[in-house]
Protein backbone atom coordinates (compact mmCIF):
# COMPACT_ATOMS: atom_id res chain seq x y z
CA UNK A 1 0.00 0.00 0.00
CA UNK A 2 1.30 3.43 -0.93
CA UNK A 3 2.25 5.71 1.91
CA UNK A 4 0.26 8.92 2.32
CA UNK A 5 1.99 12.09 1.17
CA UNK A 6 4.42 13.50 3.73
CA UNK A 7 2.61 16.52 5.18
CA UNK A 8 4.26 19.12 7.40
CA UNK A 9 3.10 22.19 9.27
CA UNK A 10 5.43 24.82 10.66
CA UNK A 11 5.55 27.24 13.53
CA UNK A 12 4.08 30.65 12.78
CA UNK A 13 7.54 32.20 12.63
CA UNK A 14 8.89 29.56 10.25
CA UNK A 15 5.83 29.85 8.04
CA UNK A 16 6.45 33.56 7.68
CA UNK A 17 10.12 32.97 6.87
CA UNK A 18 9.25 30.45 4.15
CA UNK A 19 6.71 32.85 2.64
CA UNK A 20 9.47 35.46 2.43
CA UNK A 21 11.52 33.11 0.24
CA UNK A 22 14.01 31.59 2.67
CA UNK A 23 14.81 28.03 1.52
CA UNK A 24 15.71 26.33 4.82
CA UNK A 25 13.40 24.70 7.36
CA UNK A 26 15.06 23.41 10.52
CA UNK A 27 13.77 20.56 12.66
CA UNK A 28 12.70 22.86 15.50
CA UNK A 29 10.47 24.78 13.07
CA UNK A 30 8.24 21.76 12.40
CA UNK A 31 5.22 21.64 14.71
CA UNK A 32 3.31 18.82 13.01
CA UNK A 33 4.22 15.92 10.71
CA UNK A 34 1.84 13.14 9.64
CA UNK A 35 4.47 10.36 9.51
CA UNK A 36 8.18 9.62 9.42
CA UNK A 37 9.87 10.66 6.21
CA UNK A 38 12.73 9.13 4.23
CA UNK A 39 15.87 10.88 2.95
CA UNK A 40 15.05 12.71 -0.27
CA UNK A 41 11.30 12.34 0.01
CA UNK A 42 9.21 15.32 -1.02
CA UNK A 43 7.69 17.05 2.00
CA UNK A 44 4.61 19.14 1.33
CA UNK A 45 4.28 22.10 3.67
CA UNK A 46 0.82 23.43 4.55
CA UNK A 47 0.00 26.69 6.25
CA UNK A 48 -2.13 27.12 9.38
CA UNK A 49 -5.28 27.16 7.22
CA UNK A 50 -4.36 23.84 5.60
CA UNK A 51 -3.47 25.47 2.30
CA UNK A 52 -0.45 24.51 0.22
CA UNK A 53 2.58 26.65 1.10
CA UNK A 54 5.68 24.93 -0.29
CA UNK A 55 7.38 21.66 -1.16
CA UNK A 56 10.94 20.59 -0.44
CA UNK A 57 13.48 17.81 -0.02
CA UNK A 58 13.23 16.04 3.35
CA UNK A 59 16.21 14.80 5.36
CA UNK A 60 15.40 13.19 8.74
CA UNK A 61 19.10 12.88 9.59
CA UNK A 62 19.85 16.61 9.40
CA UNK A 63 18.78 19.50 11.60
CA UNK A 64 18.25 21.29 8.29
CA UNK A 65 15.18 19.13 7.84
CA UNK A 66 13.65 20.49 4.63
CA UNK A 67 15.27 22.32 1.71
CA UNK A 68 12.56 24.21 -0.14
CA UNK A 69 12.18 23.66 -3.88
CA UNK A 70 9.03 25.67 -4.59
CA UNK A 71 6.81 28.19 -2.80
CA UNK A 72 3.40 29.40 -3.96
CA UNK A 73 0.76 27.53 -5.91
CA UNK A 74 0.72 23.71 -5.92
CA UNK A 75 2.84 22.14 -8.67
CA UNK A 76 3.63 18.63 -9.84
CA UNK A 77 7.38 18.06 -9.57
CA UNK A 78 7.55 15.83 -12.62
CA UNK A 79 10.39 15.66 -15.14
CA UNK A 80 8.98 18.59 -17.10
CA UNK A 81 9.15 20.73 -13.95
CA UNK A 82 12.79 19.79 -13.35
CA UNK A 83 13.67 20.58 -16.96
CA UNK A 84 12.00 23.99 -16.71
CA UNK A 85 13.80 24.68 -13.44
CA UNK A 86 17.13 23.90 -15.11
CA UNK A 87 16.31 26.10 -18.11
CA UNK A 88 15.63 29.02 -15.76
CA UNK A 89 19.10 28.64 -14.28
CA UNK A 90 20.75 28.39 -17.70
CA UNK A 91 18.89 31.43 -18.98
CA UNK A 92 20.50 33.50 -16.23
CA UNK A 93 23.96 32.59 -17.51
CA UNK A 94 23.53 33.26 -21.20
CA UNK A 95 24.14 29.73 -22.45
CA UNK A 96 25.19 29.99 -26.08
CA UNK A 97 26.06 27.43 -28.70
CA UNK A 98 29.38 28.75 -29.92
CA UNK A 99 32.64 27.48 -31.40
CA UNK A 100 35.65 27.45 -29.11
CA UNK A 101 39.35 26.72 -29.40
CA UNK A 102 40.69 23.54 -27.92
CA UNK A 103 44.04 23.99 -26.18
CA UNK A 104 46.99 21.77 -25.49
CA UNK A 105 48.56 21.42 -22.05
CA UNK A 106 50.83 24.42 -22.68
CA UNK A 107 48.07 26.72 -23.80
CA UNK A 108 48.55 26.54 -27.55
CA UNK A 109 45.47 26.53 -29.77
CA UNK A 110 44.99 23.19 -31.49
CA UNK A 111 41.85 23.72 -33.56
CA UNK A 112 38.50 25.45 -33.48
CA UNK A 113 35.98 22.96 -32.15
CA UNK A 114 32.34 23.10 -33.12
CA UNK A 115 29.98 22.39 -30.22
CA UNK A 116 29.12 18.85 -31.29
CA UNK A 117 29.43 17.66 -27.70
CA UNK A 118 28.74 20.59 -25.45
CA UNK A 119 27.84 24.23 -26.00
CA UNK A 120 30.33 26.64 -24.50
CA UNK A 121 28.98 28.84 -21.74
CA UNK A 122 30.20 32.28 -22.68
CA UNK A 123 30.42 35.02 -20.06
CA UNK A 124 32.59 36.88 -22.51
CA UNK A 125 34.29 35.64 -25.64
CA UNK A 126 37.28 34.25 -23.69
CA UNK A 127 35.63 32.42 -20.79
CA UNK A 128 34.74 28.71 -20.86
CA UNK A 129 34.02 28.07 -17.17
CA UNK A 130 30.88 29.04 -15.32
CA UNK A 131 28.61 28.14 -12.42
CA UNK A 132 25.40 26.91 -14.03
CA UNK A 133 23.48 26.20 -10.81
CA UNK A 134 24.22 27.99 -7.56
CA UNK A 135 22.25 25.93 -5.08
CA UNK A 136 19.28 27.44 -3.27
CA UNK A 137 19.62 30.76 -5.08
CA UNK A 138 18.81 29.01 -8.36
CA UNK A 139 16.12 26.77 -6.89
CA UNK A 140 18.37 23.71 -6.45
CA UNK A 141 19.06 23.55 -2.69
CA UNK A 142 22.27 21.83 -1.68
CA UNK A 143 23.44 21.36 -5.29
CA UNK A 144 25.92 23.26 -7.44
CA UNK A 145 26.77 22.60 -11.07
CA UNK A 146 29.91 24.02 -12.64
CA UNK A 147 31.17 23.82 -16.19
CA UNK A 148 34.88 23.63 -17.02
CA UNK A 149 35.13 23.68 -20.80
CA UNK A 150 33.33 20.44 -21.84
CA UNK A 151 33.24 18.90 -18.36
CA UNK A 152 30.37 19.31 -15.90
CA UNK A 153 30.96 18.96 -12.16
CA UNK A 154 27.97 18.46 -9.86
CA UNK A 155 28.61 18.87 -6.13
CA UNK A 156 26.02 17.77 -3.58
CA UNK A 157 25.83 19.09 -0.03
CA UNK A 158 22.83 17.03 1.10
CA UNK A 159 22.02 13.33 0.93
CA UNK A 160 18.45 14.30 0.03
CA UNK A 161 19.44 14.39 -3.65
CA UNK A 162 20.42 10.70 -3.69
CA UNK A 163 17.00 9.33 -4.84
CA UNK A 164 17.11 11.73 -7.82
CA UNK A 165 20.71 11.16 -8.86
CA UNK A 166 19.65 9.27 -12.00
CA UNK A 167 17.27 12.10 -12.92
CA UNK A 168 19.98 14.71 -12.42
CA UNK A 169 22.49 12.76 -14.49
CA UNK A 170 20.03 12.32 -17.34
CA UNK A 171 18.78 15.91 -17.20
CA UNK A 172 22.20 17.56 -17.24
CA UNK A 173 23.82 15.20 -19.73
CA UNK A 174 20.94 15.27 -22.23
CA UNK A 175 20.66 19.06 -22.14
CA UNK A 176 24.38 19.89 -22.39
CA UNK A 177 25.99 16.72 -23.81
CA UNK A 178 29.22 17.06 -21.80
CA UNK A 179 32.35 15.06 -22.35
CA UNK A 180 32.07 14.05 -18.69
CA UNK A 181 29.76 14.62 -15.73
CA UNK A 182 31.68 14.30 -12.45
CA UNK A 183 30.05 13.80 -9.04
CA UNK A 184 31.58 15.65 -6.10
CA UNK A 185 30.31 15.13 -2.56
CA UNK A 186 30.73 17.25 0.54
CA UNK A 187 32.42 15.40 3.36
CA UNK A 188 29.27 15.16 5.48
CA UNK A 189 27.31 13.20 2.85
CA UNK A 190 30.07 10.91 1.57
CA UNK A 191 29.23 8.02 3.97
CA UNK A 192 25.58 7.99 2.88
CA UNK A 193 26.49 7.93 -0.81
CA UNK A 194 29.21 5.33 -0.23
CA UNK A 195 26.58 2.98 1.22
CA UNK A 196 24.73 3.34 -2.09
CA UNK A 197 27.84 2.67 -4.18
CA UNK A 198 28.82 6.25 -5.04
CA UNK A 199 32.07 8.06 -4.28
CA UNK A 200 33.47 11.56 -4.47
CA UNK A 201 35.04 12.12 -7.89
CA UNK A 202 33.00 9.45 -9.66
CA UNK A 203 32.21 9.96 -13.35
CA UNK A 204 28.43 9.61 -13.77
CA UNK A 205 28.31 10.15 -17.52
CA UNK A 206 30.71 10.16 -20.43
CA UNK A 207 34.39 9.40 -20.58
CA UNK A 208 36.78 9.73 -17.62
CA UNK A 209 37.59 13.40 -17.10
CA UNK A 210 41.11 14.55 -17.76
CA UNK A 211 42.72 15.59 -14.52
CA UNK A 212 43.21 18.47 -14.55
CA UNK A 213 40.76 20.04 -17.00
CA UNK A 214 42.14 23.10 -18.81
CA UNK A 215 39.72 26.01 -19.28
CA UNK A 216 39.84 29.72 -20.03
CA UNK A 217 38.82 32.56 -17.74
CA UNK A 218 38.83 35.94 -19.50
CA UNK A 219 41.59 34.57 -21.71
CA UNK A 220 43.81 33.18 -18.95
CA UNK A 221 44.31 29.41 -18.92
CA UNK A 222 43.74 27.48 -15.71
CA UNK A 223 43.76 23.79 -14.81
CA UNK A 224 40.95 22.54 -12.56
CA UNK A 225 41.30 19.34 -10.55
CA UNK A 226 37.67 18.37 -10.97
CA UNK A 227 38.11 14.90 -9.47
CA UNK A 228 39.61 15.81 -6.09
CA UNK A 229 40.29 19.55 -5.89
CA UNK A 230 38.68 21.99 -3.48
CA UNK A 231 35.06 22.93 -4.19
CA UNK A 232 34.53 21.65 -7.75
CA UNK A 233 38.16 22.16 -8.75
CA UNK A 234 38.54 25.95 -8.84
CA UNK A 235 37.25 29.10 -7.13
CA UNK A 236 35.00 30.53 -9.83
CA UNK A 237 33.32 32.88 -7.34
CA UNK A 238 36.36 35.21 -7.26
CA UNK A 239 36.43 35.84 -11.02
CA UNK A 240 35.37 39.48 -10.90
CA UNK A 241 37.59 40.25 -7.91
CA UNK A 242 40.54 38.83 -9.82
CA UNK A 243 39.78 41.25 -12.64
CA UNK A 244 39.82 44.14 -10.16
CA UNK A 245 43.26 43.03 -8.97
CA UNK A 246 44.46 43.00 -12.58
CA UNK A 247 43.53 46.68 -12.93
CA UNK A 248 45.61 47.59 -9.85
CA UNK A 249 48.74 45.57 -10.56
CA UNK A 250 50.73 47.53 -13.15
CA UNK A 251 54.35 47.95 -12.03
CA UNK A 252 53.64 46.46 -8.60
CA UNK A 253 55.37 43.86 -6.50
CA UNK A 254 52.42 41.67 -5.51
CA UNK A 255 51.96 39.25 -2.61
CA UNK A 256 49.20 36.67 -2.95
CA UNK A 257 48.76 35.15 0.51
CA UNK A 258 46.81 31.88 0.69
CA UNK A 259 47.45 31.74 -3.04
CA UNK A 260 45.97 28.29 -3.75
CA UNK A 261 46.37 27.76 -7.52
CA UNK A 262 47.50 31.30 -8.27
CA UNK A 263 44.32 32.85 -9.65
CA UNK A 264 44.93 36.35 -8.32
CA UNK A 265 48.61 36.03 -9.22
CA UNK A 266 47.99 35.34 -12.90
CA UNK A 267 45.60 38.27 -13.18
CA UNK A 268 48.18 40.51 -11.49
CA UNK A 269 50.85 39.25 -13.88
CA UNK A 270 48.65 39.97 -16.90
CA UNK A 271 47.95 43.40 -15.43
CA UNK A 272 51.64 44.24 -15.67
CA UNK A 273 52.94 43.41 -12.18
CA UNK A 274 56.72 43.53 -11.82
CA UNK A 275 56.71 40.46 -9.59
CA UNK A 276 54.21 38.11 -7.97
CA UNK A 277 54.87 36.07 -4.83
CA UNK A 278 52.60 33.13 -4.06
CA UNK A 279 52.45 32.28 -0.35
CA UNK A 280 50.73 29.07 0.69
CA UNK A 281 51.23 26.28 3.22
CA UNK A 282 50.34 23.60 0.67
CA UNK A 283 53.01 22.32 -1.69
CA UNK A 284 50.24 20.93 -3.87
CA UNK A 285 48.67 24.39 -4.15
CA UNK A 286 51.99 25.94 -5.14
CA UNK A 287 52.57 23.23 -7.72
CA UNK A 288 49.14 24.02 -9.16
CA UNK A 289 50.04 27.70 -9.34
CA UNK A 290 53.29 26.88 -11.12
CA UNK A 291 51.37 24.69 -13.59
CA UNK A 292 48.98 27.54 -14.31
CA UNK A 293 51.85 29.94 -14.97
CA UNK A 294 53.34 27.39 -17.37
CA UNK A 295 50.01 27.13 -19.19
CA UNK A 296 50.18 30.87 -19.85
CA UNK A 297 53.81 31.16 -20.91
CA UNK A 298 52.59 32.12 -24.40
CA UNK A 299 51.32 35.42 -22.97
CA UNK A 300 54.32 37.75 -23.13
CA UNK A 301 53.06 40.02 -20.34
CA UNK A 302 52.60 37.11 -17.94
CA UNK A 303 55.94 35.61 -19.01
CA UNK A 304 57.77 38.85 -18.15
CA UNK A 305 56.47 38.86 -14.58
CA UNK A 306 58.84 37.34 -12.03
CA UNK A 307 57.02 34.55 -10.18
CA UNK A 308 58.18 33.44 -6.73
CA UNK A 309 56.64 30.77 -4.50
CA UNK A 310 56.98 30.48 -0.72
CA UNK A 311 55.70 27.44 1.17
CA UNK A 312 54.79 28.71 4.63
CA UNK A 313 51.92 29.40 7.00
CA UNK A 314 50.82 32.91 6.03
CA UNK A 315 49.96 34.02 9.58
CA UNK A 316 53.47 33.75 11.12
CA UNK A 317 55.14 34.63 7.82
CA UNK A 318 53.34 37.97 7.73
CA UNK A 319 54.17 38.64 11.37
CA UNK A 320 57.84 38.30 10.48
CA UNK A 321 59.83 38.77 7.26
CA UNK A 322 59.39 42.53 7.59
CA UNK A 323 62.07 43.17 5.00
CA UNK A 324 59.65 42.01 2.29
CA UNK A 325 57.60 44.92 0.94
CA UNK A 326 54.87 45.03 -1.70
CA UNK A 327 52.62 47.52 -3.49
CA UNK A 328 49.69 45.12 -3.67
CA UNK A 329 48.76 42.42 -1.14
CA UNK A 330 45.90 39.95 -1.52
CA UNK A 331 44.59 38.10 1.55
CA UNK A 332 42.20 35.29 0.61
CA UNK A 333 42.30 32.70 3.43
CA UNK A 334 40.07 29.64 3.64
CA UNK A 335 37.00 29.94 5.84
CA UNK A 336 37.99 30.84 9.40
CA UNK A 337 34.48 30.31 10.80
CA UNK A 338 32.83 27.08 9.69
CA UNK A 339 30.31 27.28 12.52
CA UNK A 340 28.70 30.08 14.51
CA UNK A 341 30.80 29.34 17.61
CA UNK A 342 33.94 30.26 15.65
CA UNK A 343 32.69 33.65 14.48
CA UNK A 344 34.28 35.83 17.17
CA UNK A 345 37.65 34.11 16.83
CA UNK A 346 37.51 34.44 13.06
CA UNK A 347 36.90 38.17 13.28
CA UNK A 348 39.95 38.60 15.52
CA UNK A 349 42.00 36.51 13.10
CA UNK A 350 40.89 38.58 10.10
CA UNK A 351 41.82 41.81 11.87
CA UNK A 352 45.21 40.48 12.97
CA UNK A 353 45.91 39.18 9.48
CA UNK A 354 45.18 42.56 7.91
CA UNK A 355 47.30 44.33 10.53
CA UNK A 356 50.24 42.02 9.81
CA UNK A 357 49.88 42.49 6.07
CA UNK A 358 49.99 46.27 6.43
CA UNK A 359 53.50 45.96 7.86
CA UNK A 360 54.55 44.80 4.38
CA UNK A 361 52.58 47.34 2.33
CA UNK A 362 54.46 50.23 0.75
CA UNK A 363 53.22 53.81 0.48
CA UNK A 364 50.32 54.17 -1.96
CA UNK A 365 49.87 50.40 -1.82
CA UNK A 366 46.60 48.47 -1.99
CA UNK A 367 45.38 45.80 0.42
CA UNK A 368 42.77 43.36 -0.90
CA UNK A 369 41.13 41.29 1.85
CA UNK A 370 38.55 38.57 1.23
CA UNK A 371 36.48 36.26 3.41
CA UNK A 372 34.45 33.19 2.46
CA UNK A 373 33.12 32.64 6.00
CA UNK A 374 29.31 32.59 5.83
CA UNK A 375 29.06 33.07 9.60
CA UNK A 376 30.81 36.45 9.35
CA UNK A 377 28.63 39.10 7.73
CA UNK A 378 29.92 41.55 5.15
CA UNK A 379 29.59 44.43 7.60
CA UNK A 380 31.53 42.52 10.26
CA UNK A 381 34.29 41.51 7.88
CA UNK A 382 34.71 44.94 6.33
CA UNK A 383 34.89 46.28 9.88
CA UNK A 384 37.87 44.02 10.71
CA UNK A 385 39.87 45.34 7.75
CA UNK A 386 38.98 48.95 8.44
CA UNK A 387 39.86 48.67 12.15
CA UNK A 388 43.26 47.29 11.20
CA UNK A 389 43.66 50.18 8.77
CA UNK A 390 42.73 52.77 11.43
CA UNK A 391 45.06 51.17 13.98
CA UNK A 392 47.96 51.38 11.51
CA UNK A 393 47.69 55.20 11.73
CA UNK A 394 48.07 55.43 7.96
CA UNK A 395 45.89 57.48 5.65
CA UNK A 396 43.66 55.16 3.65
CA UNK A 397 40.58 55.09 1.48
CA UNK A 398 38.14 52.34 0.55
CA UNK A 399 38.33 51.70 -3.19
CA UNK A 400 35.63 49.05 -3.40
CA UNK A 401 33.55 46.47 -1.55
CA UNK A 402 32.48 43.45 -3.57
CA UNK A 403 31.10 39.92 -3.36
CA UNK A 404 30.57 36.92 -5.62
CA UNK A 405 30.94 36.72 -9.37
CA UNK A 406 27.71 37.32 -11.27
CA UNK A 407 27.10 33.62 -11.95
CA UNK A 408 26.87 33.05 -8.17
CA UNK A 409 23.55 34.74 -7.31
CA UNK A 410 22.63 35.03 -3.64
CA UNK A 411 18.94 35.31 -2.83
CA UNK A 412 19.10 34.94 0.96
CA UNK A 413 21.50 36.13 3.65
CA UNK A 414 23.32 32.85 4.29
CA UNK A 415 24.20 32.58 0.59
CA UNK A 416 26.18 35.83 0.72
CA UNK A 417 29.34 34.17 1.98
CA UNK A 418 32.01 35.94 -0.12
CA UNK A 419 33.12 39.43 0.84
CA UNK A 420 36.05 41.42 -0.55
CA UNK A 421 37.34 44.90 0.31
CA UNK A 422 39.95 47.00 -1.52
CA UNK A 423 41.86 49.60 0.55
CA UNK A 424 44.48 52.07 -0.72
CA UNK A 425 47.02 53.50 1.73
CA UNK A 426 48.37 56.92 0.79
CA UNK A 427 51.04 56.87 3.50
Amino acid sequence: MNKPRLRVRLTATAESIVRSGHPWIFSNSIREQNRDGAIGELAVIYDRNDRFLAVGLFDPESVLRIRVLHVGKPVELDEAWWKANFERALAGRGVLTAPHEEVDEFGGAVRTARPTQMPAVILDERTTACRLINGESDGWPGLVLDQYDRVLVMKLYTAAWRPRLDLLTRLFSERLAPQSLVLRLSRNVQPHFAAQGFRDGQVLHGSPADAPVVFRETGILFAADVMAGQKTGFFLDQRENRREVEKLARGADVLNAFSFSGGFSLYAARGGARSVTDLDLSQHALASAQKNFELNRGDSTIARCHHEMIQANAFPWLEGNLDRKFELIVLDPPSLAKREAERAGAMRAYENLAASALLHLRKNGVLVAASCSAHVTAEEFFGTAQRAAHDSRRNFSVLNKTGHASDHPATFAEAEYLKCIFLRFAT
